[in-house]
């Protein structure tokens, strides 16, 4: 593997954490910004949109209103590099923490594969286009 091939690699998962900090932190530029301005992200697996970064900003916001924590997770990243493209499939595990109508609260975990094709651009690494794969998904309900 040559220095720029590891530097692609680093360079990926660095972007793909950002990923995951932008949605935790609920930093919409971040978010944004990880993507090409014409990607295409296709979250259907779990009911949601097929759209661009906008539409999928917006349908976010809004999911996560409801949530009083999340926290995803990544691991297992397969990166296969082919010049300024890259095909990155990645495990993904996401607790997300709701209130309950008694005081309560739930968990529901997701667990997930993103599959992305990623573009080198003029401002590094982006993703060009998000598939979400649905693995699992299992719900806790108590006093957390």
């Amino acid at each position: 593997m040559s220095p720029a091939d590891i530097s692609d690699r680093l360079e990926i998962q660095d972007l793909l954490t950002r990923y995951c900090h932008a949605l935790d932190r609920r930093d919409w530029n971040a978010f944004s910004r990880v993507f090409t301005a014409d990607a295409t992200i296709d979250f259907t697996a779990f009911g949601g949109p097929r759209c661009g970064v906008g539409a999928m900003r917006e349908f976010l916001q809004n999911v996560l209103a409801h949530m009083q924590s999340t926290q995803h997770t990544i691991s297992t990243i397969q990166i296969d590099l082919a010049g300024d493209e890259a095909r990155v499939q990645t495990a993904a595990t996401v607790p997300m923490v709701t209130g309950t109508a008694d005081g309560g609260s739930q968990i529901l975990f997701s667990g997930l594969w993103y599959h992305d094709h990623l573009l080198r651009t003029a401002n590094g690494w982006r993703i060009h286009e998000r598939v979400q794969e649905k693995s699992w998904s299992y719900r806790v309900t108590g006093n957390t």
